[in-house]
């Protein structure tokens, strides 16, 4: 009995095959609709007096952020082509190969975060709006509209995670295929039941590490912000930590069961079998996302710190401390007494 899954062949990148519309633009469309939506509600909900041509306009000055940080990281420190692409820059955002529309071939999470708050923040000077109150809101539903990105991945085939003897794991159609003649190749075959004898090269099944981040950076993550947080009293700029130490909590774990970039590989090694990337070998190796996401982390948690600290210095300047405002009452009484 096979111990594995075949990746779905109904599933195409092309919604409808020789159109160029494909599912990645549609669930990227789907993610920034439904974060619009959530921040609408949320508008609502605080009976905040924001023009529906305002919130849009704060989007487009995101999703513009986004697009640039994701391009350009995926380009600059995932990519081995730094070299081209420094000397051709205007094909950094060409969608055209070989005269074929192919969109933006790469895109990096970490970049596109940066970027699109780089846009926000921005928008939020410019306009004198609350950089960490507007950061909530949009934190707030953030990891529902990533869910879709991560579903879009799952669909091309891309992003796929490392081999796997479990009993979910996939084969991807366009994953590298190993040499059969490989000690550890063999061992994987031998436990899921693979028939490699007649085979010199052959594709293992691996972790659907793409639907392992949809349901845990995605959905679960939003479903914790939005049911425990959204109603609470909180300071500002609080969502927007909670959301940064979760993401890269759930990302840096699920790290361990996605393929590392094939040109990066571990970017820290202290544990066995560094140069392995495509088994799990240990939780001392760790990759380019693992560094970011700690990073991420770290942002977090010196945010919370210090908005919270902010809150607390601008509410003592607006509001004396209970003992200054009784003396001045006393000072008050007393000259009326004087009179």
């Amino acid at each position: 009995m096979l111990s594995y899954l075949n990746y779905p062949s109904w599933l195409q990148p092309e919604i409808i095959p020789g159109f160029f519309v494909r599912w990645y633009g549609l669930m990227y469309l789907a993610a920034f609709a439904v974060t619009y939506f959530l921040f609408k509600q949320q508008v609502k909900q605080k009976k905040m007096e924001i023009s529906d041509e305002e919130v849009s306009n704060y989007f487009f000055w995101g999703i513009l952020g986004l697009m640039l940080g994701a391009r350009l990281f995926a380009v600059f420190i995932y990519s081995d082509d730094r070299l081209f692409y420094l000397t051709h820059p205007w094909r950094i955002f060409w969608p055209f190969m070989n005269g074929q529309f192919v969109g933006l071939q790469g895109m990096s999470y970490h970049g596109g975060l940066v970027g699109g708050a780089t846009g926000l923040i921005l928008y939020c000077r410019k306009h004198k709006r609350s950089v960490w109150e507007w950061g909530d809101m949009i934190a707030m539903g953030a990891p529902l509209g990533y869910t879709f990105g991560r579903l879009a991945n799952f669909i091309n085939g891309e992003l796929y995670g490392r081999v796997s003897t479990r009993p979910w794991a996939m084969i991807f159609p366009h994953a590298e295929r190993f040499s059969t003649a490989q000690d550890w190749v063999k061992e994987v075959a031998a436990k899921i039941g693979m028939n490699i004898s007649s085979m010199t090269m052959v594709n293992l099944p691996r972790h659907p590490s793409q639907l392992y981040e949809a349901l845990f950076e995605g959905l679960l993550l939003w479903l914790l912000l939005w049911f425990l947080l959204r109603k609470r009293d909180h300071h500002r700029g609080a969502v927007v930590s909670f959301y940064l130490i979760g993401y890269g909590f759930f990302r840096f774990i699920i790290e361990y069961f996605r393929e590392p970039d094939e040109n990066l590989g571990h970017i820290f090694s202290w544990g066995k079998a560094a140069e392995d990337i495509y088994l799990f070998r240990s939780v001392f190796n760790f990759s380019m996302g693992q560094l970011l996401c700690f990073l991420m982390i770290a942002a977090g948690i010196l945010i919370f710190f210090l908005t919270k600290k902010w809150q607390n210095i601008n509410q003592q300047n607006i509001e004396p401390p209970p003992k200054k405002v009784q003396e001045k009452k006393d000072m008050r009484k007393l000259r009326k007494k004087i009179k």
